[in-house]
């Protein structure tokens, strides 16, 4: 997989990292963004592996890191779920302007949440892929619990997450308690794919029957059967990207 490792600036004015992966030996036909999951980096090895599934079927997939994760500039604790829709925004317009708008919009975890809010103001996408994806986003509250009673008491508080600090205030809380996620499906107006594992310990498979059953056709359902969550065999990562890359065949325009 060929690659170029690029920044583009947000509306906020923050540089953010990001790679666009290319494939090898060819011109693409189509491009694909991709939103990361809560508190990971575009540097994830399953995304790495869903890419190279992607690139092997001819599709240019730009990843980036949201703004205060990875080698993105902002301040995480000024972030919300409002902050990453418009990242994904913003990073689209910056593929259309010098490369190619996006045809195909893909989201892990959180990012699928994300992905999903954001295909509403991103014209070119035909097609959206969501992994483990929770039915609404106020879903990762439950990762700090313990925290909750002292954010809303003090406005802020740092908390562990996948083994790092960080500082969430509580604008943070109220920005994901705010969305209305069905809404936002129900007029989805694209193609959907909803890829999930039945025995995803992190978000449960109900949210993947939740989005399905809110979602309009076209719609489709794959079960990832025994992934973990973040997909972190390779076998299951390259899975997943290699059923992205023949189910969206069907919606993109060359």
């Amino acid at each position: 997989m060929n690659f170029k490792r690029l920044q583009f600036a947000n509306r906020h004015g923050h540089q953010l990292a990001a790679q666009l992966d290319l494939p090898d030996g060819g011109k693409p036909h189509t491009f694909a963004l991709f939103a990361h999951c809560f508190t990971c980096t575009k540097n994830l090895k399953a995304v790495h592996n869903i890419n190279d599934a992607l690139t092997a079927g001819g599709i240019a997939v730009l990843r980036f890191d949201f703004t205060g994760l990875g080698q993105s500039q902002g301040e995480f604790a000024e972030t919300g779920f409002t902050t990453n829709v418009s990242d994904l925004i913003d990073a689209a317009g910056y593929l259309e302007k010098n490369f190619k708008a996006p045809q195909i919009l893909i989201g892990h975890s959180l990012g699928g949440a994300a992905a999903l809010q954001a295909a509403a103001d991103i014209s070119a996408v035909r097609a959206v892929a969501v992994i483990a994806a929770p039915a609404r986003p106020d879903h990762v509250l439950q990762h700090i619990s313990d925290a909750k009673q002292k954010i809303e008491e003090e406005g802020e508080a740092e908390v562990m997450l996948g083994g790092r600090p960080f500082r969430i205030k509580k604008q943070f809380l109220d920005n994901m308690k705010a969305q209305n996620m069905e809404g936002v499906v129900k007029n989805l107006n694209r193609a959907l794919l909803i890829l999930h594992s039945p025995v995803d310990n992190i978000v449960g498979i109900e949210n993947a029957s939740e989005i399905f059953q809110a979602a309009r056709h076209p719609k489709s359902f794959v079960s990832m059967d025994t992934a973990d969550h973040l997909l972190s065999r390779r076998a299951d990562s390259l899975y997943a990207g290699g059923i992205i890359a023949a189910w969206s065949g069907r919606y993109i325009r060359s």
